[in-house]
């Protein structure tokens, strides 16, 4: 543990994505953080917030906040997508390191602009793909590098598919998945998807609105395909009003066996020790391994350990905001294959929005 003590802060926005999951509560518990300060334009949500987190100090104004104090670190909580580059940019130009809540931002552009802010000063960006963070992932991570099931062939994620299918659930909850496919297998070289409405194709101006400001979105039905550097193929699907079927995970296939991950990576795994599955066989079944107990409300507390070690070590962090960036290509490529016509090198050209044209 290093001695420094670092002061940290976080920054929410009431009835605009408010303080996303938690990310200025997971301070209590790390012994060389001193929680100063939250800022919130809602008084209302900002007493609570304040009291939830122990903060000495609130603010209406993050800018504000960030002149008046001396600060290390700030969590940029809202899950709304918004504000998060003026948010998040304030905080690099203030001094601070930034714990983000993801989507860390809806466009490419934007999540340019903040790593070259965060490389600029000298500071990290971690951001809130707290399943990466869990020990249980990096144990199956460890397992498939030592050849668990044999050579890696490809990954198969399924969105959460509830009345956000499509689109929506492709980036509030498929930005976990992507996150965690390139933590498993690496980077994407080139993409192709079908994106459809009502099984019609979409095309320019087929956007809808989404339940929460997270950037145009489109699809009831999306099915992705990514060819990984590594060689491994990998696939996407979500449909929408699935909810409830427990599709919400991904297999990842080997030449001599099958991982099968459900939920936020499950405390315990599923395996399939053989190369081929074959229902029929009664010698042949599913075998589960346990894994490391740490829930995935504690991932909060591990990124931000990990952010402060990252700064001490200077390293990239586990999630940084350049994985954000690549797993947003991963779901904007979608639009940008779907709207060509035509499979999408990575990193994409188009740094705008598909959708936005």
């Amino acid at each position: 543990m290093s001695q420094k003590t670092y002061r940290a802060a976080a920054i929410g926005h009431t009835g605009a994505g408010n303080f996303g999951h938690g990310l200025h509560t997971p301070y209590k518990d790390i012994e060389n953080v001193e929680f100063i300060a939250v800022s919130d334009p809602n008084e209302e949500g900002r007493e609570k917030a304040a009291a939830e987190a122990g903060a000495l100090r609130s603010y209406a104004d993050y800018r504000e906040m960030l002149e008046k104090e001396d600060l290390n670190l700030v969590s940029v909580c809202p899950r709304w997508t918004s504000e998060h580059l003026t948010m998040v940019t304030a905080c690099l130009e203030a001094g601070c390191h930034v714990y983000s809540e993801k989507p860390m931002t809806s466009t490419l552009a934007d999540g340019d602009v903040i790593v070259e802010t965060a490389k600029a000063n000298g500071l990290k960006v971690a951001v809130a793909h707290q399943a990466v963070y869990l020990p249980a992932t990096h144990a199956i991570r460890q397992m498939l590098n030592d050849g668990k099931i044999g050579t890696i062939q490809a990954i198969y994620a399924s969105g959460k598919q509830d009345r956000r299918g499509g689109g929506e659930d492709m980036i509030v909850l498929g930005t976990h998945l992507f996150n965690m496919m390139r933590f498993f297998v690496g980077d994407v070289a080139w993409m192709q998807s079908h994106v459809t409405t009502d099984g019609k194709e979409v095309a320019y101006g087929g956007d809808h609105e989404p339940t929460e400001p997270v950037g145009p979105v489109a699809g009831d039905c999306i099915n992705s395909y990514f060819a990984f550097k590594s060689g491994v193929s990998g696939f996407f699907q979500s449909r929408r009003d699935q909810a409830g079927s427990g599709r919400y995970g991904m297999e990842i296939v080997g030449s001599e066996g099958i991982f099968s991950l459900r939920g936020d990576v499950a405390n315990r795994l599923m395996v399939y020790p053989y190369p081929v599955l074959v229902p029929s066989n009664p010698d042949q079944a599913w075998e589960a391994i346990d894994l490391d107990d740490t829930p995935f409300s504690s991932g909060n507390e591990l990124a931000i350990r990990d952010l402060i070690d990252a700064a001490e070590n200077d390293r990239k962090p586990i999630s940084a905001a350049e994985d954000a960036v690549a797993a947003l290509e991963m779901i904007l490529g979608a639009y940008e294959s779907q709207l060509t016509g035509e499979r999408v090198p990575f990193p994409i050209a188009n740094r705008e929005h598909p959708l936005s044209r």
